[in-house]
């Protein structure tokens, strides 16, 4: 196991008590040292873990920690940070109970973040049907970490969703809105701002001087024209145009169907999509299991598993890892590339 004593240790939000969060967290830790994680500060209810360790036949000694001791902690002892769920939580059977731990986890993790106590943040799944029953005003966990960014900086936060894994990085330039309402939510000014945003964390975070984003038209054959609609010409194109006068490398729009194959993924960094299923399908094809969630344009690293709380499963021991262990591991290689990973 690698050494971490010069290491700050990563926040790892528990996410909806009743799904998979615990069993995937828990697995990952007794994984540690045959794949080398560094360390996490597990940030939830210790009773759900226990329970959950007992559940999936695993033999994990727990300790209460803090970000200043978990690295120490991460050794020998699954370090956690105890807020309470509220009820005896029931593995699989989600409670409008646990939605103020669920959200206090999640804004702890964010102010360590930016107490500098914490490397980065992984979060693992969350119910919104859960937390909208409890009052949750946001439309989702991004907007959530917008809205506390902006409320710790004073800054206006615009979060950007990338889907990451080893053959794929996409973003949707419209993320959870009905199909029909694309068109009309497509804007210049949108796509612009997304584009930069991705560029800049692309360069920041992960490293690349000239960041490449093919972009997809919102039609098919990219409106061939105009005669399958004109919003590639209208408003996608003066958009790239608009970016590649910064400087900016975004060229399209390009058909959807002829972006993602073996050949044509090699030219470009980051597919940049028009709509959820026209980035997430093709990520999901190449790399269902393994697939992650960051979250760009946020002052802070945030990663998450590329998929939901999974209540059916939960506790059965039937739960993959392999998206949270790529998130951890993916938060490790960005927040050391960006130094944010000494003590």
């Amino acid at each position: 196991m690698p050494a971490h004593s010069a290491l700050k240790p990563i926040a790892l939000t528990q996410g909806d008590p009743a799904g998979i969060g615990p069993d995937i967290s828990l697995v990952a830790w007794t994984k540690r040292e045959e794949l080398g994680l560094s360390p996490f500060l597990f940030i939830g209810d210790p009773a759900v873990l226990k329970l959950r360790a007992r559940d999936l036949g695993l033999t994990v000694a727990f300790k209460e920690s803090t970000p200043e001791v978990a690295v120490d902690d991460f050794v020998t002892h699954f370090p956690v940070l105890p807020i309470s769920a509220g009820i005896d939580v029931v593995a699989g059977t989600p409670h409008k109970a646990t939605a103020a731990g669920t959200i206090q986890a999640i804004e702890t993790a964010v102010r360590l973040c930016f107490e500098g106590k914490v490397r980065a943040l992984v979060t693992n799944p969350i119910a919104k049907s859960v937390l909208y029953e409890a009052g949750f005003g946001f439309p989702g966990h991004t907007e959530f970490l917008a809205a506390l960014s902006e409320k710790a900086t004073g800054q206006a936060v615009m979060p950007v969703m990338m889907l990451a894994g080893e053959k794929l990085r996409a973003v949707p330039v419209t993320i959870h809105i009905p199909l029909s309402a694309v068109p009309k939510t497509l804007t210049e000014e949108l796509i612009i701002k997304t584009c930069r945003i991705i560029h800049s964390d692309m360069r920041d975070k992960f490293g690349l001087e000239s960041p490449r984003l093919a972009v997809a038209g919102l039609n098919p054959h990219a409106g061939e024209g105009g005669a399958l609609g004109h919003e590639d010409d209208d408003v996608i194109a003066p958009a790239l145009a608009a970016l590649r006068a910064e400087g900016i490398d975004a060229f399209g729009p390009l058909p959807a169907d002829t972006m993602f194959h073996d050949d044509a993924r090699r030219r470009y960094d980051v597919a940049v999509c028009m709509y959820h299923d026209q980035a997430l399908i093709p990520v999901k094809a190449l790399a269902f299991d393994e697939s992650v969630n960051v979250t760009l344009g946020l002052p802070f690293i945030r990663t998450s598993p590329d998929h939901g709380t999974a209540f059916g499963i939960a506790g059965q021991g039937i739960a993959r890892e392999n998206s949270l262990i790529a998130a951890l591991k993916l938060a490790d290689q960005l927040s050391s590339a960006c130094g944010q990973g000494d003590a």
